[in-house]
């Protein structure tokens, strides 16, 4: 049997929003390793809100903040954040167009206090996970701190929230040709827009590329589980990408294979149909 490394987006993939892992999809992560494969976390969240519950399940490493930190077996191979300066540029940008930002450290999360307000009265789409997993993080009363207490040490990215799509086009003009804009996928009758803005060059499917660098392993051995846009470059850089059903309808498009919802256990049951655990 040939040996994998294998890549899962935690929300709407591995879990849905900010709910514990089931006992199936915990099965099929430990039976993957057991059979030799190798299995790592790719998200966009940063170290601190992965949350043990999730790390417990055991995993051979983890690319973390969209590509920004990449780690495995105990040693960081990659760890880049943006500097003050540029963090500060990004932030008067989105303000001057009516927006609000979300910063994420090593240390934490800091948001503007007019992010909650949006968030809480937002409609999300169903195919929406971070902005789904944003409202739980608030109902939860998970530790989510004003921006007023952000050290200004810099940041691995930075989420933003808008009222309107024609915002987030016009900042374009100062930042895109720095940044990789994720746009998260919205309804129709969608008031609330958000987002991530990541460096070019740093992404998900780059900690692919370093993680198989490590391991002496080809890309065409890897298998990527997605659902949202800042999987698309993950999506792109594996040798097969798999979408879960309940993902965006572009990652959708680019995927090899369509598996079951997050809801449905669908890692389970596609581990299960590809002999991997």
């Amino acid at each position: 049997m040939d040996r994998k490394l294998i890549f899962l987006d935690i929300d709407g993939t591995l879990v849905c929003a900010m709910q514990a892992p089931s006992e199936y999809v915990k099965q099929a992560v430990r039976g993957a390793r057991a059979n030799g494969h190798k299995v790592f976390l790719c998200t966009g969240r940063n170290m601190p809100i992965i949350g043990n519950e999730i790390l417990e399940i055991g995993f051979d490493g983890v690319i973390a903040s969209a590509g920004s930190h990449v780690e495995t077996e105990g040693k960081v191979l990659f760890d880049s954040l943006l500097p003050e300066e540029t963090i500060q540029e990004c932030l008067r940008v989105f303000h001057e167009h009516g927006m609000y930002c979300r910063i994420e450290t090593p240390e934490g999360i800091y948001t503007d206090p007019q992010m909650e307000d949006l968030l809480r009265g937002a409609k999300p789409d169903p195919a929406n996970s971070e902005l789904i997993r944003m409202q739980r993080e608030i109902e939860a009363g998970i530790r989510i701190q004003p921006y007023e207490r952000y050290p200004g040490n810099g940041a691995y990215k930075i989420c933003f929230t808008s009222t309107d799509l024609e915002s987030v086009e016009q900042t374009k003009k100062d930042l895109g040709g720095r940044f990789t804009y994720a746009v998260h996928s919205y309804a129709d009758s969608s008031t609330c827009f958000n987002g991530e803005i990541i460096p070019k060059g740093i992404d998900k499917g780059r900690g692919i590329e370093m993680i198989c660098g490590y391991y002496g392993a080809k890309l065409s051995d890897t298998i990527a589980f997605g659902d949202s846009m800042n999987d698309y470059e993950m999506m792109r850089t594996a040798g097969i990408s798999v979408a879960m059903g309940n993902a965006c309808k572009e990652l959708k498009r680019i995927a090899d294979v369509i598996c079951g919802n997050v809801w449905e256990d669908g890692i389970y049951y596609e581990f299960r149909r590809m002999r991997l655990a």
